[in-house]
């Protein structure tokens, strides 16, 4: 949360001319209903459920950039999509970076108990395993420009740039 997949997979869907999605506000459009509302009445189990099924409608599509929540890696199925619709960019950022993007927002239930910079570590720690393992590339947000994240990305993965036969590169991107 607060990594900024959605600012950056926009960035650099326009960078690369593919489409955007982001899977939160795709869940929230066929619901009607916003992410804080369906915790309420389905709890965390039922959001997961519906960002499961989010996922799985990009498998086979190509040149997408998708910014996906950050806990869909909790269940190993969605670890397993991940890989299979194209490669995984990991935007990293230190715990008190990410309380201080995500501190005023309300739009987040996993952070409105009493201490949400704690919950930020706890989520941390127990998403990083997972991260990583479905990481092609990892990318340090921290504070550096938006551009700059892009052109990292695009060049680490080989995207937008010419192949020798003088087209552009076929890959799915996901965030």
């Amino acid at each position: 949360m607060g990594a900024g997949k959605s600012t950056v997979g926009k960035a650099l869907a326009k960078h690369l001319s593919w489409e955007f999605t982001d899977t939160d506000h795709l869940i929230e459009h066929q619901t009607g209903v916003s992410i804080p509302v369906i915790f309420e009445i389905e709890g965390e189990a039922g959001f997961r459920r519906r960002e499961s099924t989010a996922l799985a409608s990009f498998v086979g599509r190509e040149r997408q950039v998708i910014a996906t929540g950050g806990g869909i890696v909790l269940a190993a199925e969605n670890r397993e999509i991940l890989k299979q619709i194209g490669a995984v960019v990991y935007l990293s950022a230190a715990a008190g970076e990410l309380y201080q993007r995500t501190r005023l927002d309300k739009n987040r239930p996993l952070l409105q108990g009493p201490n949400p910079r704690r919950k930020i570590e706890e989520l941390l720690a127990a998403r990083l395993p997972l991260y990583k393992e479905v990481a092609d590339v990892v990318v340090e947000t921290g504070r550096q420009p938006v551009y700059q994240i892009v052109n990292k990305i695009s060049h680490a993965l080989n995207l937008g740039q010419k192949t020798p036969a003088g087209t552009e590169q076929k890959a799915t991107g996901t965030e």
